[in-house]
């Protein structure tokens, strides 16, 4: 029996690549090396592609809203977009640095004087309750909290930990460089990526059909135009709900006269990133840092996230976020747990919009399957099939759609 070349092609690709997996766990050490190594020179180009992934989102908005006629503003429309962007980027850092960071600096000092004002009435609140239990007593009395000790061992500990990954000042400066170095050429490679981004896309779609089948390029091709619009619009309405949700909090507190509005704002704001658990994180800490001032207003606290939460869940969250994700809630809650077990944070940010991507593929995947089954409709109780009739339009209209024309 002759074996095809075509077989034999097949054959030599499955040996060499057993060979490759073979070696590869022989040598896993020198692999791993190996793998360390070429990570660290492309990192600053994936570092690059993220940093143009996030700032696209507010530059193509810029883009389509400031420049939308006439040739002049197109000729202009790129680079002036990217950079108000910039300059907005730098903005909110600055206000971050100069403003917010002060801020928070006295509200963590305050916060340090509460809570050591705060021991003495559980240590008096727990003597009444176990009727002066003298060993009690004493093991509580042994409880006691200074701020200034404690900004001492904070400082200790971060000098410590400092010393103990940067032995030197020779290797401080040369991690420093080499992060800077590191921002620099990934910075400079999303600008490119983003004044370029046409150009790159037509190029990456060449390669593809240069060494792919046409099917199975498109077929590509439509699965990252999926993820892009996916992660593009989860991750924009994620943060404007975040920032909204944020600036919600600190306005209702300092309206209500509560303590730690700006830090308690803040910080759910940044929970709020985390989907379905974060902003009940951020609870849980606010509750606890107004409780050590007054319980009475860490209650009312409670009372207030309950009521914003409801008006951020069926009034902004719906339109700010949508349908974008397209993802069942018990898939949500499925992708926030594997990702958190995974990834942690990131992985509770990032899966979502993965599992929108695997969801909308698998659906468009079944309903395939059906169509080529015959079936048109599956409900719990029954089955509908396509009749003769349907059957024989949608094979016409799949003629019509896959025929190449006579030249």
């Amino acid at each position: 029996m002759e074996i095809s070349n075509k077989t034999i092609k097949k054959l030599r690709g499955l040996i060499v690549f057993t060979l490759v997996i073979l070696v590869g766990l022989w040598k896993f050490n020198i692999v791993l090396e190996v793998l360390q190594f070429l990570m660290g020179i492309i990192f600053p180009f994936i570092l690059g592609g993220a940093i143009a992934f996030i700032i696209n989102v507010p530059m193509s908005f810029l883009e389509k809203k400031l420049f939308r006629q006439g040739e002049k503003k197109k000729r202009f429309a790129r680079p002036a977009s990217l950079i108000v962007t910039i300059f907005l980027v730098i903005g909110v850092i600055a206000l971050v640095m100069f403003v917010v960071v002060p801020q928070l600096g006295n509200t963590i000092v305050t916060l340090g004087n509460s809570i050591g004002a705060f021991f003495p009435k559980v240590q008096d609140w727990v003597g009444r309750f176990t009727n002066e239990n003298q060993d009690i007593m004493q093991m509580i009395g042994q409880l006691e909290f200074n701020p200034q000790s404690a900004i001492k061992w904070v400082m200790s500990f971060l000098g410590n930990g400092a010393g103990n990954v940067m032995n030197s000042t020779f290797t401080v400066a040369r991690t420093l460089v080499s992060a800077i170095a590191t921002f620099f050429i990934a910075f400079s490679f999303a600008c490119y990526i983003l004044v370029q981004k046409e150009k790159l896309h037509v190029q990456v779609r060449k390669v593809l059909f240069a060494f792919i089948p046409k099917k199975k390029a498109e077929v590509i091709i439509e699965i990252c135009s999926l993820t892009y619009k996916t992660f593009a619009s989860f991750l924009a309405g994620q943060c404007l709900e975040a920032v909204i949700l944020g600036s919600m909090f600190v306005l209702a507190m300092t309206v209500c006269r509560m303590p730690y509005a700006l830090l308690i704002g803040i910080l759910i704001a940044f929970t709020a990133l985390i989907p379905v658990f974060g902003a009940f994180i951020g609870c849980g800490v606010g509750t606890f840092l107004i409780f050590m001032v007054s319980p009475k207003q860490a209650i009312f606290f409670i009372v207030l996230f309950l009521i914003l939460q409801q008006i951020e869940g069926n009034f902004i969250y719906p339109h700010v976020v949508g349908g974008s994700v397209g993802l069942p809630s018990i898939w949500v809650l499925a992708a926030v747990s594997i990702g958190g077990n995974l990834l942690g944070i990131v992985g509770m940010i990032i899966f979502i919009p993965m599992a929108s991507v695997l969801y909308a593929l698998f659906r468009e995947y079944v309903y395939l399957k059906l169509k080529k089954q015959r079936i048109k409709k599956v409900t719990a109780q029954t089955v509908e099939e396509y009749t003769p009739d349907e059957v024989e339009q949608m094979r016409i209209t799949f003629l019509k759609e896959h025929t190449e024309p006579e030249e």
